[in-house]
């Protein structure tokens, strides 16, 4: 499997969510830091982008799209110093996934989406991504991403039979396409282990030391994948991603380990074996090492998954809940942009 799609797939992107907010000045709208990542484009009209992670205010246009990690905070308003109002705050319409905000002034068209996903699983991508990251919508990937969008869009018109279901769906799709989009935007320039994947040189021997992990690789192998020389493997690999071979491959079982510790009952042998290391004893020390605590230590702190809600639907009294006009979750869950 190719490491993105790995990647992506161990994430267990879930739980998306999709709003659509009218905005007529003036209007401000808080986002507040959670732990869920956005996606926010300006279908309509311009907005003013404020974060304490970017150094100065930027305006966004139509067909601007930003992706903003976890953890992330943000405002949005029509212009500066206007009055904000939290997004739970925001009046919804019947459907549960359009809004309103501000005056009768112009209108400014945001589609929001919003989803959960594997924090430790996705450390690896992540962490080469700004806590805001401008997508471009101009190119091919950037093109499916607008069409998805749209989508969701007209489902969301329709307002028919399992809309809401498909527009869950969807938006899981849209968020795994921003994040391809995320991965193509990186430059030739940029160090990390997506630039390597980029490099023509480099890239065969990159999925296949991501393929088998419990190899025990050395770089005379990965350069003979690569059809290089040691020295110049080894040179490239660290001008690309900023690593050594080596370096990279221990750095990536350490991110599989901490997924198997998490999400499995196995083991610290059973997952030593897994990942390439002869003992336990010596995964722990190269854990610890790296992490600052033994293996054992890092599962007993890590809070367990949240339990996965029963998807079998259930008998409930007939008529809608007021709170909740499509969900049997709370009002807040449903309705959060």
């Amino acid at each position: 499997m190719d490491p993105i799609d790995d990647l992506l797939a161990t994430m267990k992107v879930e739980d998306a969510r999709y709003v659509r907010v009218d905005a007529h000045a003036p209007w401000g709208i808080s986002f507040p830091p959670r732990h869920l990542a956005r996606l926010v484009l300006v279908a309509g009209g311009s907005c003013l982008l404020e974060a304490d992670s970017l150094d100065q205010p930027q305006w966004l246009e139509k067909d601007d799209c930003i992706l903003v990690r976890a953890g992330v905070g943000f405002t949005l308003q029509d212009a500066p110093g206007r009055e904000v109002v939290d997004c739970d705050g925001l009046t919804f319409r019947e459907s549960g996934h359009s809004a309103t905000a501000g005056g009768e002034g112009e209108l400014t068209r945001i589609v929001s989406t919003r989803s959960a996903f594997d924090a430790v699983a996705a450390e690896p991508l992540f962490a080469l991504l700004p806590p805001l990251f401008r997508l471009n919508l101009d190119d091919a990937g950037g093109r499916l991403l607008h069409t998805t969008f749209d989508l969701i869009a007209r489902e969301n018109a329709a307002d028919g039979l399992g809309s809401g279901f498909i527009m869950s769906r969807l938006s899981d799709v849209l968020f795994v396409q921003a994040l391809r989009t995320c991965c193509a935007d990186v430059r030739s320039g940029t160090v990390g282990w997506i630039a390597a994947l980029r490099e023509p040189r480099l890239a065969s021997a990159v999925r296949q030391l991501h393929a088998d992990l419990s190899h025990p690789w050395t770089v005379e192998e990965l350069a003979h994948a690569a059809g290089m020389s040691r020295s110049a493997f080894a040179a490239l690999f660290k001008e690309k991603t900023g690593d050594t071979p080596l370096g990279h491959l221990t750095a990536w079982r350490m991110y599989r380990v901490k997924v198997l510790l998490r999400d499995t009952d196995l083991s610290i042998q059973e997952i030593a074996v897994q990942v390439g290391y002869d003992t336990g004893t010596s995964l722990s020390r190269a854990f610890a090492k790296r992490e600052g605590v033994s293996p054992g230590t890092w599962r007993a702190q890590t809070e367990p998954k949240p339990r996965q809600l029963d998807r079998v639907p259930r008998s409930t009294p007939p008529g809608p809940s007021p709170d909740a006009p499509h969900s049997a979750k709370p009002a807040a869950a449903s309705r959060t942009p």
